[in-house]
């Protein structure tokens, strides 16, 4: 009864089950390809794409209130 991550060990009567683990990337690297520029955020800003600039953006342009009140859609 094995598996890719486990390796079964016995012993006379006894039976242990070992458990091996990798440590493997954790998220994205820190080089994901993308930049953020948050520098002009807001109090209720949205992330957005800003595709002229390759960037991820969040600024006073695209807020919760104007997504609301004068979002264009």
């Amino acid at each position: 009864m094995s598996s890719p991550n486990r390796v079964q060990v016995s012993q006379v009567s006894d039976v242990v089950t070992v458990e091996i683990t990798t440590v493997g990337p954790q998220g994205p690297s820190a080089n994901a390809g993308v930049t953020f520029d948050i520098s002009g955020k807001v109090d209720d800003a949205v992330l957005y794409y800003h595709a002229a600039s390759d960037t991820i953006k969040a600024d006073s342009t695209t807020t919760k209130l104007t997504l609301v009140d004068g979002g264009n859609f």
